[in-house]
């Protein structure tokens, strides 16, 4: 009897309506069978915005995979990442928790990592523990372990462990020669393909694969074991503009990589208002000067390069992601998978003249995410509620038959889809303590209405973590206060209206409330 495929390929689909995912939301009883353990592919993206394929509405980026995927799929409209940064997120991602509970931040500056026990927690180690072959891929920016281990704990208990650390170049074995020498497919996309073909199917064509591989990884690959369910996580470092760079500049890079959109350059859509000569926040607060090189915004011809080479990498990612479900056709497990799609967090691309992410814009922190399963039969097919990165780890769990770790802050969503649940959250705690590059600490608290945003003075706290600053009484220099229903796009800050003082009190008692809850609780172990 063939294995149970779930594959979870958390890409990030959330967007503006889409009339292909307005299709009915029938209500007839959701059916998962429980008889087979599922197999489980995670699939997650790097600076994604929510907005950037065509199912979701993008004029230009084609995404036929992926919208052949949303037809099919449950299609999550309001996603979140709570900490919309690369390292926070991923350690989400991991541990199911808050930031603030887990204090795993962006860079040494935390000095904070994953504990073994955590990680023990974590949805991969709870499917290896029973009985899966786990095997995990690409970019990896957490800790896991002790700093000094250098994920020692990860690779070792991990079936399959072919990942870098930090950044991905476009080329893998330029920015990483010793991990990724043995590919035969020099780009990001394409190289991680060939791992995951790797994998799925161990064949002798495959031997390649294990027998040139890196020093540092070999030891750490291990053919699968086929009387094993399997729970593969795949990790991309684009469109991430860090790894775009040397896109299309080797002779071997395909085609789609030298001239793809290019005679669509000048049609990308640019904000409203562009250009928009000085950031939005006070100068108190965070300059536009301040933005790392590539995150430059104030250049359109800049921009409109950046924006297409990220288009080039989003259709990338969808071949990756047509060419995963032919395989599992032919492989003979199509009919038994389930593909989720996610991405660590969105990016602002002009938007409030910035760039980059930490802000806790929608551009920012809003994400793309699918779950697409044979077994829901029935069930609603369009979610509005608002779910966050923290729920994935609980859904994988739940969809395999398996208990949910009591040191989990986010909640399976598979309630959601079988319209069992009506206490819902009703709003979502969002933070950045990230205090490098110019970037401000921040807090938010967004309702399905509004959204109330704090910073706080960079006067002191540069290069400091600070997860306990504002729970023992530091005061915000600058408030933010939108009314998402009419003002999707955060342009009018109604935080100085007296007309508003009611609903900015609640909210700001909410946010005291919410990171007080958070930030008081150690480390769960």
């Amino acid at each position: 009897m063939k294995n149970r495929i779930i594959v979870l390929i958390s890409l990030v689909l959330l967007s503006c309506g889409n009339k292909i995912l307005k299709q009915s939301t029938a209500t007839t009883k959701t059916s998962i069978s429980k008889t087979m353990k599922p197999n489980v592919i995670f699939i997650k993206t790097d600076d994604q915005r929510y907005n950037s394929m065509g199912f979701t509405g993008h004029p230009i980026t084609k995404t036929p995979n992926i919208d052949q995927l949303a037809t099919e799929a449950v299609y999550f409209k309001n996603a979140f990442i709570t900490s919309p940064i690369c390292g926070p997120s991923r350690a989400n991602f991991f541990t199911s928790q808050w930031e603030r509970t887990n204090k795993v931040g962006f860079t040494h500056v935390s000095k904070n990592f994953v504990p073994k026990k955590i990680f023990d927690n974590s949805y991969l180690m709870q499917l290896k523990k029973n009985g899966y072959f786990t095997g995990y891929l690409g970019k990896h920016h957490t800790n896991i372990g002790p700093i000094g281990e250098r994920n020692q704990y990860m690779k070792d208990n991990l079936d399959f462990c072919y990942m870098a650390s930090g950044h991905l170049g476009f080329h893998l074995t330029q920015s990483h020669s010793q991990e990724f020498s043995n590919l035969k497919n020099e780009t990001q996309i394409e190289g991680l393909y060939e791992a995951t073909e790797t994998f799925l199917e161990p064949t002798k064509e495959k031997d390649y694969f294990f027998d040139n591989a890196g020093s540092s990884v070999k030891h750490f690959l291990n053919r699968r074991d086929k009387s094993k369910p399997f729970c593969l996580s795949i990790n991309f470092n684009l469109p991430h503009a860090a790894s775009i760079g040397g896109m299309g500049k080797k002779p071997t890079d395909p085609e789609m990589y030298k001239s793809l959109y290019q005679d669509q350059l000048n049609d990308f859509p640019m904000p409203e208002g562009y250009p928009i000569k000085k950031s939005s926040l006070p100068d108190n607060v965070f300059k536009q000067e301040d933005l790392m090189g590539y995150y430059n915004v104030t250049s359109e011809n800049f921009l409109r390069d950046k924006k297409m080479k990220m288009a080039r990498a989003v259709t990338g990612i969808d071949n990756f992601v047509g060419n995963l479900r032919k395989q599992l056709q032919e492989m003979g497990v199509a009919e038994n998978t389930i593909l989720v799609f996610i991405s660590d967090h969105g990016l602002l691309l002009g938007e409030h003249g910035l760039g980059g992410k930490t802000f806790l814009y929608e551009e920012s922190i809003r994400v793309p995410f699918l779950i697409y399963s044979p077994f829901l039969k029935g069930g609603e097919r369009v979610i509005e509620e608002m779910v966050v990165g923290q729920d994935v780890p609980p859904t994988i769990l739940d969809m395999c038959g398996l208990e949910t770790p009591n040191t989990y802050q986010g909640k399976s969503v598979l309630p959601l889809i079988q319209g069992k649940t009506k206490n819902w959250r009703k709003d979502v705690f969002f933070e950045n303590l990230f205090t490098q590059q110019g970037y401000p600490r921040i807090e938010a608290v967004r309702t399905k209405e509004w959204k109330y945003i704090r910073y706080f003075s960079k006067d002191n706290d540069r290069d400091q973590y600070l997860p306990m600053a504002s729970v023992k009484g530091e005061q915000p220099i600058y408030e933010e206060l939108f009314y998402l229903k009419d003002d999707s796009k955060e342009q009018i800050n109604l935080a100085g209206e007296q007309s508003n003082k009611a609903i900015l009190k609640e909210l700001r008692e909410r946010c005291n409330e919410l990171v007080t809850d958070l930030a008081t609780e150690d480390f769960k172990q």
